[in-house]
């Protein structure tokens, strides 16, 4: 028969088949990510695997000395309780001698004598009749006094009496429960044995024993240094020992309690038991080391393997990043309109982008591996060109690059202007240069029409005898200077701006500075202000020692943009001429203004300045807003009563002056020194907001009231705090550093009690000179002062019984600022 052969079965994958084609039918990117993960894996499996390992074997060690603290607390206990059956049976006898009468008082204190003498732990031994009489006693010398029997003493309440019932009621020995009480330095155990003379109950030998003694003589020494061994009450009360404190394992925190076993002391019962706690153990330097070091270095090996799956990671989105940037930057070139070329070190062009081929004409085939002469050039031109290829390739080309003719192949020629850079590669060598070019035809054309346009226009305004200069608003861009102007002030916009400052009598503003915003109330803006006046000036430059007459006015520019066209004329001689006459008539007035202007006048002028033009400022404030229609009836209230506030104060201001000309004793009255300083800040803040100056104050909390004329020494105070503002206006520090401090504080000066007022600024100080002079009269360090103030101040100062002084503030050997100071007394 013909043997038929047996059905195929279906091929069985193989585990290394199945995994190889899983593993190709991932991408590169999880390959990748599997392949950095399994170390990790493998490494965190590793370090689980050594804890577990450390785990368990300290566990095991745990459980051995467990299983040897539990043999030897048992051995303790039967120590402990066979030498208490022993002094059971020898209290035992001496009851059986006391019930058969043989023995008398005298014998039974001598046996008890004798057993305490001879076991420790035994601290006294009572005979107690049947009426609970104390019939006789003997202790150790170690029981306290609060714990001693008195012969003929009646046992009425406490534990010994409710022992004595129950071994009445069951005729067996006892042992009482210990515990720990306040009257007790010692807890004592108690054994009391029933007397039955003649089968009835005629009372107990009580023996009491010491828990300390027992512990220590009771337990074997070798229990003792290998454990804390203690008693416990039935409360777990410690009642001998000292027990270990709850402790922490360096491999096993989570375990806090002490390695301990604790059984009950029979015959006691579980009144007294025995517990014993091991001491600390641990696995040694060199274990516990071991133990770190592996942990240490798994965690190194993971972080290092984490480290550098990232860094992979990285790697590969930066290749992709760097795909990407690769096509966006060719589709970018191929977008372009200038052309561009790149040439080796020998002259060969390697590279030609589309534009390049689009203006030339010339296929980048066609381009591409040529050497001078190349086919765009000019025959006329060869020379030329190549001069300008040598100079090329020796990097000798100007950063602004060159002009040249260029050819295109239907024969037409146009202007290009070619700009060339060095050709670096990726490790920082030059592999040759790249230029790129771009049709300059048009702008050729244009450029000359305008030249010409140009050159027309300017022979007229350089042959001018006045400086000529046109500026955007709003900006520091140059647009026309003349020759007179850039022989005054160079080709910068600062001659302009400080024209346009000057004859506008603004500050000096840049389109960059950063405005302030000023009292809603003063009229001063806060937007940028346009610095041009359409008026004449007549103003002196010191860097020039020349006097103006400046005209200015505003024009459009030919891009559109509004633009400010200045002419200045040089007036010096006129000027000159004008201030020589000025100086002769102001030295003819001289001596009569001296003569006929009193300290009262002078006064009154200075110290009236502050509240008119605080009257002012208010005013214009009010009626700007009003203008604007930006002020609510509200707001236009305070306003007004602020002005008439500002009134009152001039009249008051004119009423204490005048007193205080005249020689008089100012009008002192109980003052607030809170109420004067927030009067100074409030109308000096505005002076000092005007000169870009931060003012901040503290006033002591609890000041007591002084005895003052208020308006003068407000006046005092604002003086100094605008002298302040104006040495750092005068300084010319920056933001962060123009600020004036006004602090007042109690002091103790020349032994008595005074409240001391403060002005400090940041500006450039004072000169020897001017510390020497400065509170003379008539004598002031700025061109339009008086030279009145501060002697006023100090005047106003010192008829108080105060005194004023002046220092300057260092940093090292430079002067940082000012503080000004005086102090009135209180009484």
């Amino acid at each position: 028969m013909p043997v038929r052969a047996a059905p195929s079965l279906p091929a069985v994958k193989k585990p290394a088949h199945w995994w190889r084609s899983w593993w190709r039918s991932l991408s590169p990117t999880r390959q990748d990510r599997f392949a950095a993960l399994a170390p990790l894996v493998a490494v965190m499996m590793f370090l689980t695997a050594i804890v577990v390992s450390f785990w368990y074997l300290r566990a095991e060690e745990i459980e051995r000395e467990r299983e040897a603290l539990r043999r030897d607390v048992e051995y303790a206990q039967q120590r402990v309780r066979l030498r208490l059956l022993e002094r059971q049976e020898q209290i035992m006898r001496l009851a059986r001698d006391l019930s058969n009468q043989e023995m008398e008082r005298g014998d039974f204190v001598a046996r008890a004598d004798a057993l305490i003498s001879q076991y420790p732990e035994l601290q006294a031994i009572t005979w107690i009749d049947e009426r609970r009489r104390i019939r006789a006693s003997h202790a150790a010398p170690t029981v306290t006094s609060s714990q001693l029997r008195v012969s003929g003493e009646v046992l009425r309440t406490g534990d010994a009496a409710d022992l004595f019932g129950l071994a009445r009621d069951t005729l067996q020995p006892v042992y009482s429960q210990p515990v720990i009480t306040s009257g007790e330095a010692v807890p004592l155990l108690q054994l009391q044995v029933p007397l039955a003379p003649q089968g009835r109950f005629g009372g107990v030998v009580m023996a009491e024993y010491s828990i300390d003694s027992l512990l220590r003589y009771g337990t074997p020494t070798e229990v003792l240094a290998r454990y804390a061994v203690t008693l416990l009450d039935g409360s777990n009360h410690v009642l001998a020992g000292t027990a270990l404190p709850p402790r922490s394992n360096a491999l096993l925190p989570w375990t806090t309690k002490a390695n301990a076993y604790q059984i009950p002391v029979s015959p006691v019962g579980n009144g007294l038991v025995l517990r014993a706690q091991a001491y600390r153990t641990s696995l040694g330097i060199v274990g516990s080391g071991l133990f770190w070091l592996v942990g240490s270095l798994s965690v190194m090996t993971t972080w290092m393997l984490i480290a550098t799956w990232r860094h992979t990671r990285r790697r590969m989105q930066a290749q992709q990043a760097l795909i990407a940037e690769t096509n966006f930057r060719r589709t970018m070139e191929n977008s372009i309109l200038t052309g561009m070329r790149a040439l080796d070190l020998h002259g060969r062009i390697t590279y030609v982008n589309a534009a390049f081929c689009q203006m030339t004409g010339w296929s980048e085939a066609e381009l591409v591996g040529q050497l001078p002469p190349y086919s765009y050039w000019p025959p006329e031109e060869h020379d030329n060109l190549h001069a300008r290829l040598r100079e090329e390739l020796s990097g000798k080309v100007a950063p602004g690059g060159f002009q040249v003719r260029v050819q295109r192949k239907n024969g037409a020629a146009f202007d290009a202007r070619l700009y060339v850079s060095p050709l670096v590669d990726a490790r920082g060598q030059q592999t040759g240069w790249m230029t790129s070019m771009t049709d300059i035809t048009e702008p050729n054309r244009v450029r000359e029409q305008l030249t010409a346009s140009h050159e027309r226009f300017t022979i007229v305004l350089e042959a001018l005898d006045a400086s000529v200069s046109v500026a955007p608003l709003g900006s520091e861009e140059l647009l026309f200077a003349n020759r007179l102007y850039r022989q005054w002030f160079g080709s910068q916009t600062s001659g302009h701006l400080q024209l346009v400052a000057q004859a506008g009598r603004l500050p000096l503003r840049r389109a960059s500075d950063d405005t302030q915003g000023e009292d809603e109330l003063m009229g001063l803006p806060i937007d940028p202000l346009t610095s041009a006046r359409s008026e004449n000036a007549e103003i002196f430059l010191p860097e020039l020692g020349k006097w103006l007459e400046v005209r200015s006015r505003y024009l459009n520019w030919v891009d559109g943009r509004l633009a400010q066209m200045v002419i200045a004329t040089d007036i010096t001689p006129r000027r000159l001429a004008e201030e020589q006459a000025a100086r002769q008539a102001e030295r003819a007035q001289s001596v009569s203004r001296l003569i006929t202007m009193g300290e009262m006048a002078s006064s009154v002028a200075h110290e009236l300045n502050q509240p008119l033009t605080a009257i002012s400022n208010y005013c214009s404030g009010m009626i700007t807003r009003i203008e604007k229609k930006q002020i609510a009836e509200e707001a236009l209230v305070t306003a007004l009563q602020k002005t008439a506030h500002q009134a009152q104060r001039a009249g008051h201001i004119i009423q204490r002056i005048r007193a205080f000309v005249k020689k008089s004793e100012p009008n002192r009255q109980p003052a607030n020194v809170a109420d004067i300083v927030a009067e100074a800040v409030e109308l000096a803040g505005i002076e000092l907001r005007r000169h870009n100056v931060r003012l901040t104050h503290y006033v002591a909390a609890r000041l007591p009231a002084i005895l003052v004329d208020s308006i003068l020494i407000e006046q005092v105070l604002i003086n100094l705090m605008k002298n302040g503002a104006e040495s750092i206006a005068n300084a010319d520090r920056p933001p962060a550093q123009r600020s004036v401090e006004l602090r007042v504080v109690p002091r103790q000066i020349e032994q008595q009690d005074v409240v001391e007022f403060t002005v400090q600024d940041t500006g450039r100080g004072l000169g020897p000179q001017m510390l020497a002079h400065l509170f003379e009269a008539f004598y002031s360090t700025k061109s339009e002062g008086m030279g009145i103030g501060l002697n006023l101040c100090r005047s106003i100062v010192e008829s108080h019984q105060g005194r004023m002084a002046a220092e300057n503030l260092y940093n090292g050997s430079e002067i940082v600022g000012c503080r000004f100071s005086f102090w009135l007394p209180l009484a």
